[in-house]
């Protein structure tokens, strides 16, 4: 094989690498018209918040404050401040336990996420029973999300997967708006065919300004910001 002929094999044999790298840095915010967001908690690290700010695709982010009767995420303080100060419209949320005493966990919750400081409605996050039945889970959630409700006198956002929500929650929140996480390329729909107000479709995203992966979402059809927003005494 003569010089010329070698490169021009290497070329065509590293192409689709090329091509692939190119398609891997293409994500869901550079093709479409829905209003991104990310969530983040003390797992994404130090997060360089200026960078993100100049990032115009995100236009949110939800920030873990608390989860179950006393942890405080050790990076909330911090975020929730360069959030601010960088342009992003910033929502707090909290993990919810089901066996933990829900007076417990509202007092943790409402120590970190001051009405002040939020532009966006409190965000629950709903992932397990807890070893709970369904109907006794649902006692549990239902009156901790009255708790919060009462103290921020507006109902909060439910986050929570698909397969959880059509197996524990189907027709039982429909007064609450709902984020669901499922990674696929398809638009989620839940069992009971409700209204999706937005969608958490990776938690392998990358974004400048946070090393390694990141939640993103989005919002569904013509849901916008202002539905969310957090409204102020």
């Amino acid at each position: 094989m003569n010089h010329i002929t070698r490169n021009i094999f290497l070329f065509l044999a590293l192409l689709p690498l090329s091509l692939y790298a190119q398609d891997y840095y293409v994500q869901c915010e550079d093709t479409c018209s829905h209003i991104h967001g990310i969530d983040l908690s003390h797992y994404q690290g130090e997060v360089f918040w200026e960078t993100i700010g100049d990032n115009t695709h995100m236009s949110y982010v939800y920030l873990k404050a608390t989860e179950g009767g006393d942890r405080i995420d050790a990076t909330f303080e911090r975020n929730i401040w360069m959030a601010r100060r960088h342009g992003l419209k910033v929502g707090s949320y909290h993990f919810y336990r089901p066996k933990t005493d829900q007076q417990k966990q509202l007092q943790n919750f409402v120590s970190q996420c001051i009405p002040e400081e939020q532009d966006l409605i409190p965000m629950i996050d709903v992932e397990s029973t807890g070893g709970l039945s369904t109907d006794v889970f649902c006692d549990s959630l239902f009156y901790f999300l009255d708790l919060v409700e009462e103290a921020y006198q507006q109902k909060p956002l439910i986050y929570t997967g698909r397969n959880f929500y059509n197996k524990h929650l189907q027709g039982k929140i429909d007064d609450y708006k709902i984020m669901i996480a499922m990674y696929t390329d398809d638009e989620p729909v839940v069992a009971d065919d409700r209204e999706i107000t937005m969608w958490q479709y990776t938690g392998k995203g990358s974004i400048n300004g946070i090393s390694g992966y990141v939640d993103k979402s989005r919002f569904m059809g013509n849901h916008t910001l202002r539905e969310i927003r957090f409204r102020h005494r």
